[in-house]
């Protein structure tokens, strides 16, 4: 029996197949799947703009997918699984990361944020807290993790060999320590890159074996599209691409499916989203 991890629970009841799995597929690069999927957000558009000339808030469509990607996590718990050592694991929170660029140029350095997001939480919430925690990154110009980076990536080549060599062993065993874990992205349920905000689409992007992320979505920019009705009638609406890949070993393509239909649900009746995360979505799955 594997020892209990600090940051996940081990998952029981797995039937053969899924048990299996991680000896047919080892390693994380190995068991993607990705799709593409577009979600007309033309209500959440004006929802946001109406909020934000009302109430003075600073609501934005990377705000509001996730919100939306986390209370789907919240509702489907296997997507907030991952594999270590071959064996499966529950998180405990969800957990969401992505990328800050201190400026739009080539030249200016990256930042990377770590967001726990709790049951309680709404999209404005979410949305207070990424606004927060984005300025002041921006505003220090670095966090914790990127100071550890800079140290680890200072040490001479083949140190960097048996120190990440060592850290693969940690990790097997689940005994990471706390500190080199914390704040890094590749812990988190969920990466997030929003490729919208330069102006680009989304795109198919990698998972790594590092760590213990097995969930990443790259987010387009927002354009117009002429979408037929269920009127009958052609309409220029607001849309917007996303590209999920994911560990196809945790869970089967019904059960992603059903899970997208949530996070689709609620970006296009944004109303909702003023309801905790913990509130179940009234989708029909």
């Amino acid at each position: 029996m594997r020892k209990k991890r600090r940051d996940g629970k081990i998952v029981t009841g797995l039937d053969g197949y899924h048990k299996i799995l991680p000896y047919i597929m080892p390693k994380r690069t190995e068991a993607e799947v990705s799709l593409t999927e577009q979600f007309d957000v033309t209500d959440l558009v004006r929802y946001m703009a109406e909020r934000n000339e009302k109430d003075g808030t600073n609501l934005k469509i990377f705000h509001a997918i996730c919100t939306a990607v986390a209370r789907t996590i919240y509702h489907r718990p296997m997507l907030n699984y991952f594999i270590s050592g071959r064996t499966y694991y529950q998180r405990p929170d969800i957990t969401l990361s992505f990328v800050v660029k201190q400026k739009f140029e080539d030249s200016a350095a990256e930042t990377l944020m770590f967001l726990k997001v709790d049951p309680d939480m709404n999209f404005e919430s979410v949305s207070k807290l990424i606004n927060g925690d984005v300025k002041k990154v921006r505003k220090e110009k670095t966090n914790d993790l990127d100071k550890l980076m800079e140290l680890v990536g200072s040490l001479p080549r083949p140190v960097l060999e048996a120190f990440f060599g060592t850290l693969k062993v940690l990790e097997y065993h689940g005994i990471m320590p706390k500190a080199l874990t914390a704040g890094d992205p590749n812990y988190s349920t969920v990466l997030l890159s929003n490729l919208g905000s330069i102006g680009a689409d989304s795109c198919y992007h990698h998972l790594s074996n590092y760590g213990t992320c097995s969930f990443m979505i790259t987010i387009g920019k927002l354009h117009k599209e002429k979408k037929l009705m269920y009127d009958g009638t052609w309409q220029e609406r607001d849309v917007i691409n996303c590209t999920f890949t994911l560990d196809e070993r945790l869970a089967d393509g019904f059960y992603y499916a059903k899970s997208l239909r949530i996070a689709k649900y609620m970006l296009e009746h944004p109303e909702c989203m003023q309801e905790p995360i913990s509130e179940p979505v009234p989708v029909e799955l």
